[in-house]
């Protein structure tokens, strides 16, 4: 029932900008009927339309992706546990995904790699791989979901990001916590999913140190979220109450990115 309560609230601020939004792109239509369309309906027509102000429809789009955001993040629990395998279930070879070709993989040096953190962190001293290889590890065999409709089940060993967070002196009460890459690629999440106990920053992959072409020298796994929410070769942490967005999220793509 609270979730009912929550998810009406949102309707009756965000949906009603979209829809104020899409009526302006379909003058044609009956005014009623396209304004008493629900969010999902109300993309429907969108997409029967012939419009021509690609900014409206990108601005109308981009408001019903916040519908949805904060639908996502109202029906996300903390607590609830995404699916685990076995080592006989893992997808081999794992596949290598990125905004480019394989044999453009960043190459970092571990021997000058510091990951820099900033924002609202109560430490910000930058930490090298032997100080988070010295933290507590664990593992999770989890299915990795990618946007484009495919999925692998894969190995990753690394540091409890919640732990990291509080280790760190994080501002735990902070809205976002964001990424920037070796790659150029950034992104961020929200403060729930990075305290979710499987949020792995993780240091290796099926035992090894993370091959680059998986991300060294560090990912951020979270199987709650699908595969372009997965930061790989991350070179600065920081919090935020700000929304920062993302390099896709930035073009379009939902930034919540639940599974």
């Amino acid at each position: 029932m609270v979730y009912k309560k929550r998810l009406l609230q949102i309707d009756s601020d965000v949906q009603q900008e979209a829809n104020r939004e899409l009526v302006k792109l379909a003058p044609n239509l009956q005014r009623r009927g396209f304004l008493t369309a629900s969010g999902l309906g109300t993309l429907g027509l969108l997409s029967g339309c012939t419009i021509s102000d690609e900014s409206s429809i990108e601005k109308a789009l981009m408001t019903i992706s916040r519908f949805n955001d904060k639908v996502q993040a109202a029906l996300f629990s903390p607590t609830a546990l995404a699916p685990t395998y076995t080592p006989a279930d893992m997808t081999r070879p794992f596949p290598f995904n990125a905004y480019y070709d394989e044999d453009e993989v960043v190459e970092v040096d571990e021997s000058s790699y510091k990951l820099e953190l900033a924002g609202l962190i109560g430490n910000k001293s930058a930490w090298t791989l032997d100080s988070l290889r010295a933290l507590p590890q664990e593992e999770q065999i989890t299915r990795h979901v990618c946007v484009e409709g495919w999925s692998a089940i894969g190995r990753w060993g690394g540091v409890r990001f919640s732990t990291f967070l509080k280790t760190i002196g994080a501002d735990t009460t902070a809205k976002y916590v964001g990424f920037k890459c070796a790659d150029d690629y950034y992104t961020s999440i929200d403060m729930p999913t990075a305290l979710h106990p499987q949020t792995l920053l993780t240091l290796t992959y099926d035992g090894e140190v993370l091959p680059p072409k998986y991300g060294f020298p560090m990912k951020l796994r979270m199987p709650t979220k699908l595969g372009y929410k997965n930061p790989k070769h991350i070179t600065t942490i920081f919090v935020a109450n700000a929304y920062t967005g993302g390099y896709w999220e930035d073009q379009g793509y939902n930034w919540f990115g639940g599974i």
